[in-house]
């Protein structure tokens, strides 16, 4: 599990069909070990091997390029990295499993003082998990909605998100990983009225 705070960028060093090799800073690769999870924008994969005190490798479905940015992304690439949440660690942001449900399309950037307004497109399969100061993991990064509409959403960006993400980079056109929040995902399924009359006594 994780929380959506990100705690390393690093660049896309090498992509095959079914792997991904991630340069970035040696301490952060440091505490990674084979068969260990790591998130990458927001995607939870599994570490094949560290060729390098500097590289890691994952193993990446095929299924996981369809469906995720990850595979577009090719060399020189910025990523966002998160390790796991350990036991006992403090929960900086929400509850993020690195399972993607979908992803958005940046409409608008826009600035709110020092600050962006980042607007996406989005389906309505994405929005009718979200509400106004609810949460989302865009890419990874754990974010507080601020509009939720029927085709899209719009989050605020901080300068230190900017700086330290891959935010830093957004522009129109893009597109990005979106994992809704999974208690809002529970709270839909077990209001639903046919679920509620399939488990009625």
């Amino acid at each position: 599990m994780f929380t959506g705070i990100i705690e390393q960028q690093g660049i896309v060093q090498k992509k095959t069909a079914d792997s991904l090799h991630v340069q970035t800073e040696s301490t952060f690769v440091k505490k990674l070990s084979r068969g260990a999870s790591v998130a990458v924008d927001g995607t939870c994969l599994t570490v094949s091997d560290i060729p390098a005190k500097d590289i890691f490798a994952t193993d990446v479905m095929s299924e996981t390029l369809r469906r995720t940015t990850l595979g577009s992304l090719k060399r020189g690439s910025p990523v966002n990295l998160e390790l796991p949440l350990k036991a006992g660690g403090r929960f900086g942001g929400h509850i993020v499993q690195g399972h993607i449900d979908g992803t958005a399309t940046v409409a608008r950037v826009g600035r709110n003082g020092n600050s962006r307004i980042v607007s996406f497109a989005a389906s309505g399969e994405l929005t009718k998990y979200m509400v106004k100061k609810g949460s989302v993991a865009v890419n990874g990064i754990s974010l507080t909605l601020i509009e939720v509409g029927d085709k899209g959403f719009s989050v605020g960006i901080i300068p230190h998100t900017k700086n330290c993400t891959t935010f830093a980079h957004v522009s129109v056109g893009d597109t990005v990983n979106v994992e809704v929040d999974i208690v809002a995902k529970y709270v839909h399924k077990f209001t639903r009225p046919s679920f509620i009359r399939r488990h009625e006594k």
